[in-house]
């Protein structure tokens, strides 16, 4: 039996199809964790057994990982919370409930950055390193997905692009760093749900096919559009300034503040692309199929 939390998520809807399609041959059943059922679509909610409620909720993950073998962990951002209670608080009634009921093998997603000089001063990613910690001492074999930033970020300029031809971003126009699809993601993730032969702790870095600056994304985004798009890069304090007004927990801004510091200063390039840690989904592929339907639309 696998968990799967946030199955309706970004990398969540992207994992449950493809567990639904190899889990049989595996002898797998699949049960989910979702506040609201509705949003699975109806071939879905029919194959999997449905646990309604939070995966932050103790009761809900007693239930959920009873009889389980194996989790996918994946905690929702919560922006009114501080960074620590938002992650870690979050997660303490999973972590009760792994050890509790005995689960043998948990994936998680996690970032990039531990082992770098600038770690433990990364924001929103030194709490994210501190969950996985978290879950590491249930005794779990754990594997966390050690991610940069996703390509999906951009959809949230979609309408940036469209009205101004102009992305913003923090960190400098010609620093590359690796960026990555989440439906890769959810395909290491898939990986390892169904092939439970690894023991211990480790990450799995998921680092894209390419490092890409902001420059190089404004001309890949230029060629694939097919219109001109620029890069433009925001100071930290009007992006601090931004997202307070958007009404974030003060000190939730500051670990979104910390982390985009951190990622100026080379926290994501610590890890060597290699045939292991490369995924295959393109920025100029991930453009064409994603972002053009939502800034043309």
């Amino acid at each position: 039996m696998i968990v799967i939390t946030a199955p309706t998520g970004n990398i969540g809807r992207h994992l449950l199809p493809l567990l639904l399609e190899s889990a049989p041959t595996h002898g797998e059943e699949l049960r989910v964790i979702v506040r609201d059922p509705a949003r699975l679509p109806d071939a879905v909610r029919d194959r999997v057994e449905v646990i309604v409620g939070s995966h932050g909720d103790a009761e809900v993950v007693d239930r959920a990982f009873e009889g389980a073998d194996a989790v996918f962990w994946l905690v929702p951002p919560d922006s009114s919370l501080a960074p620590m209670d938002a992650y870690c608080g979050f997660t303490d009634p999973a972590a009760e409930a792994l050890a509790a009921h005995g689960i043998g093998h948990v994936v998680g997603v996690s970032a990039l950055g531990r082992g770098t000089p600038v770690a433990d001063r990364a924001g929103l990613v030194t709490v994210s390193l501190a969950l996985d910690d978290l879950i590491a001492k249930t005794g779990v074999s754990y594997r966390a997905l050690a991610n940069p930033s996703f390509f999906e970020n951009f959809l949230e300029e979609a309408d940036s692009i469209r009205e101004k031809g102009v992305f913003t971003d923090v960190v400098d126009a010609d620093r590359k760093a690796p960026l990555v699809a989440v439906a890769d993601i959810a395909a290491v993730a898939a990986r390892l749900l169904l092939d439970r032969s690894w023991t211990g702790v480790d990450e799995v870095p998921v680092l894209g096919p390419q490092d890409l600056s902001p420059n190089d994304l404004a001309r890949i985004m230029t060629e694939q559009l097919g219109r001109p798009v620029r890069y433009e890069r925001q100071p930290f304090e009007e992006l601090r300034t931004a997202l307070v007004g958007y009404g974030l927990d003060a000190t939730f801004v500051q670990g979104i503040v910390e982390m985009k510091q951190a990622k100026d200063n080379g926290l994501d390039a610590g890890v060597t692309r290699t045939a292991a840690t490369a995924s295959p989904t393109t920025f100029e592929q991930w453009c064409a199929q994603t972002l053009k339907p939502a800034v043309l639309s």
